[in-house]
């Protein structure tokens, strides 16, 4: 019965390790630095831990060798001889007592020692890493400091054939930006975070390899008053201006000499040109290259937060405002929609999207799952219709794009206005 207890014992203490051995691996280490600046208990030996794990895992395998050195012998010459003799009690030949006595107890053991000192701890592990790994890296650490000659001697030798064979034996912590929207996604299907908070997730990752150009209000919808129209033409547009901000041009599109602030004009009541020209702020110019980031910096720290994007020709391309920051991270606001205008991404009840030209190509690749180039020269679905198709397209017609069928539906003069993209069927 001793025999009995001590093998239960060498397999428990094997789960022990196995499981120490998964949770500390498998552990998110900011989350555990984070525990361990609250004062978590373990926390801080869970990272030392972690931050060597050549260490650790010496210590656990220098574990379950002797746990599987020493079960094996106390199965095989007690409990198995245990067996034999009651097997041969009960009027079984010699071989055959013996075959189903040593071999039973074997059977047993490996199987107790797969479920109970394996699969089980290891489960429990991966429910709660970073609970367990608190719990374990103190003995475990302890642990390793007895056994610190052997333990050294292993992960020096481990090293040495990581050299050897022209690999680096320093452990890689950085995470990349894919691994990030993969935890992001997992997290959104498990209902951890709801689904427009991975959109706005998405859309903040991606505002770092976004360009000026991609989130600009582009020219063709800006409403923009001519600053040499005759003063009563002025007053009447700025009677009916549906937007708070208006860059003021004269002469040409591309020479803007400053953008109005409808508020300022309704209190100031300007009576000629030369007051109304008072009136004008002065935005930023920015390049249309210029990250989305930067872009984002500078309006932060300027006065009047409004841009305006020029091309690489000095031409008036667009403006870009706080708002149209925040859009390219929550999308779109409805009270920004022209009258008429829908969203840019309808879902359909057939499972089909109405699209927007406008839409980006990010959300395009998002909502469709469409993987696009990394170097592209166009920001829009429209963009993408065009470099496609290699011309301007008209309405009705159709290209293939992954597992989708995009077809126009509706032209805007020469600029695509609506998308349907509907599955594509297998002919």
């Amino acid at each position: 019965m001793i025999e009995i207890t001590i093998v239960a014992g060498l397999i428990l203490l094997n789960g022990l390790f196995a499981m120490s051995e998964l949770a500390i691996v498998s552990a998110s280490k900011p989350l555990l630095r984070s525990m361990a600046e609250r004062g978590q208990p373990g926390a801080s030996a869970a990272v030392q831990l972690a931050d060597d794990p050549g260490r650790f895992l010496s210590t656990v395998q220098i574990g379950i060798t002797l746990i599987g050195i020493v079960a094996g012998a106390f199965s095989g010459a007690t409990i198995g001889g245990m067996l034999v003799r009651v097997l041969l009690d009960a009027g079984l030949p010699g071989p055959a007592a013996s075959a189903l006595g040593y071999g039973g107890v074997v059977a047993i053991i490996t199987y107790l020692s797969v479920v109970v000192g394996e699969l089980v701890p290891k489960q429990l592990a991966l429910r709660n890493a970073e609970r367990v790994a608190c719990l374990i890296a103190p003995p475990m650490q302890i642990l390793s400091r007895i056994a610190g000659p052997i333990v050294w001697l292993l992960d020096a030798s481990t090293r040495l054939i990581f050299r050897l064979l022209g690999l680096s034996d320093t452990n890689d912590d950085q995470v990349t930006e894919e691994e990030i929207k993969s935890m992001v996604a997992e997290a959104a299907e498990t209902g951890v975070i709801e689904r427009d908070e991975k959109r706005m997730i998405a859309g903040v990752l991606r505002l770092s390899d976004r360009r000026a150009r991609s989130i600009m209000t582009p020219r063709t919808d800006i409403e923009m008053l001519d600053f040499d129209d005759d003063f009563e033409t002025i007053r009447a547009r700025l009677a009916h201006a549906r937007h708070s901000r208006l860059p003021v041009w004269s002469g040409e599109f591309d020479n803007i000499i400053g953008v109005l602030v409808v508020r300022e004009y309704l209190a100031a009541r300007p009576a000629d040109h030369v007051a109304l020209r008072k009136l004008l702020r002065e935005p930023q110019i920015v390049p249309d290259t210029i990250g989305a980031l930067d872009v984002l910096d500078l309006l932060r720290k300027a006065h009047f937060p409004l841009a305006l994007v020029l091309d690489e020709y000095g031409h008036f391309d667009g403006l870009v405002t706080p708002t149209d920051l925040l859009e390219a991270i929550a999308g779109v606001f409805r009270s920004d929609l022209e009258e008429g205008e829908t969203d840019e991404a309808v879902q359909r009840e057939d499972g089909s999207w109405l699209l927007a030209g406008s839409l980006t190509v990010d959300e395009l690749s998002d909502r469709l799952g469409l993987t696009l180039p990394e170097r592209r020269d166009y920001q829009t679905l429209a963009g993408f219709v065009i470099d496609h198709l290699q011309h301007i397209p008209k309405t009705g017609e159709v290209l293939e794009a992954g597992n989708w069928r995009l077809q126009v539906v509706d032209m805007d003069g020469h600029r695509v206005d609506k998308v349907l993209a509907s599955p594509a069927i297998d002919r």
